[in-house]
């Protein structure tokens, strides 16, 4: 009796151990189940990176499910934005990080069957010790005004040198309402401009987006901030003019709307010479007192002259202007020290009607506008304007 009760004690205890390990194996498929059906996300930089570069994206990726959201916040250093693609598997920033800080990268995803899970991790930004800041922008409302000609480019000009131009360049993005070709050209580490292949298309939007906060623009140096800047461009109007022929001819929409007798530099030595090439309108100056260049009071050939309406075409001191003195030769031949002379009336009406970045092109003369010679910028064929750019050409972003 002993023996059969053993036997019936060890069998109860075999059907109990039995019975439980059925029960704990159930719960735990159940558990590798659920495990299973969370979808697997993948965050680079990985959790706990240091020292990661400032322009490197976050990418977020979901496998077995979809991303509900995502968040990476910098504290004092903001939030970075991003783009989710449409099947809601893949996420990537598209705002640059800040030096010198630490994000949290958190994640909503989604199961197939609807139920949320999130995953969160951390990493760390390069250290920064300086900043670069777009000094100018030219145009401007202050300067140019905002509506300006088709030959106008865009200068941006740094308050430090960059020496990462790639970096630079590829988060300066030109939008316009009318598409065009265009390119960036660094003159130095502190200057780089934009102008299209030909002439912006008449009354074109136009809007700068340099995003450049958090940038590297070279070793502990960068950008401090993103600019945007919206301008128009202007009807199309075109001013020739020819030194042996003395006359400047205005078009307007392909139609001519001004001629007017002008004299030219009278040559003799180098600097008399108006220089020929495609000028820009760069100021428009109801007054402007022009000195000799190059020789001071009691000097022989030195003269201090005070000129009305004034539209200047270079940095040599070129401009177009109003010349009460020259009438009797405007249209005949070439006394000016190197201006265009037109006359009170014509200078008065041209001042009025030029925007600044109007095309003023003068042919005839041997001295040749240098393209770093004020906005020589259409000096330089496509090719030569291309050799002085990170990314070379490509369309603008229309809107």
């Amino acid at each position: 009796m002993r023996r059969v009760a053993n036997g019936s004690a060890g069998l109860l205890a075999l059907a109990l151990l039995t019975a439980c390990s059925l029960s704990g194996a159930a719960n735990e498929t159940k558990e590798l189940t659920a495990v299973a059906r969370q979808p697997a996300v993948g965050v680079t930089p990985q959790d706990k990176a240091v020292n990661v570069a400032t322009d490197q994206p976050v990418v977020v990726s979901a496998h077995g499910g979809t991303i509900k959201s995502v968040r990476v916040d910098g504290g004092k250093a903001g939030r970075l934005k991003g783009v989710l693609s449409g099947d809601g598997t893949r996420w990537r920033s598209t705002t640059t990080a800040r030096p010198s800080a630490g994000y949290t990268v958190t994640v909503v995803s989604v199961d197939a069957s609807g139920k949320r899970s999130e995953t969160s991790s951390t990493f760390t930004t390069v250290k920064g010790d300086k900043t670069f800041d777009i000094q100018t922008i030219t145009p401007n409302k202050d300067d140019t005004g905002l509506t300006v000609g088709i030959g106008m480019p865009v200068m941006i000009a740094f308050d430090k040198p960059v020496s990462d131009r790639v970096a630079v360049e590829r988060n300066l993005t030109i939008r316009s309402s009318k598409p065009v070709d265009g390119a960036w050209h660094w003159f130095d580490d502190s200057h780089v401009d934009f102008r299209p292949e030909e002439y912006w298309p008449a009354y074109t939007k136009v809007r700068l987006e340099a995003k450049l906060a958090g940038v590297r623009g070279g070793p502990g140096l960068y950008g401090k901030r993103d600019v945007t800047l919206d301008f128009k461009i202007g009807r199309s109007q075109i001013t020739r003019g020819s030194t042996d022929e003395h006359v400047l001819t205005v078009r307007r929409d392909g139609k001519r709307i001004r001629t007017m007798p002008m004299s030219a530099g009278q040559g003799g030595q180098w600097k008399y010479y108006t220089t020929s090439g495609v000028h820009l309108a760069m100021s428009r100056e109801p007054v402007t007192v022009m000195t000799s260049p190059g020789i001071g009071p009691g000097q022989s050939g030195y003269y201090q002259l005070t000129v009305y309406n004034t539209v200047r075409i270079s940095n040599s001191g070129e401009y177009v202007h109003s010349a009460p003195w020259s009438v009797g030769s405007q249209g005949n031949s070439n006394v000016s020290h190197g201006c265009v002379n037109v006359s009170p009336e014509n200078a008065a009406w041209f001042i009025k009607n030029t925007l600044i970045g109007d095309p003023i092109i003068i042919t005839g003369s041997p001295r040749k506008l240098e393209p770093t010679n004020g906005w020589g910028h259409w000096q330089e064929n496509w090719k030569d304007w291309l050799k002085w750019s990170t990314l070379k050409d490509g369309p603008s972003i229309t809107f």
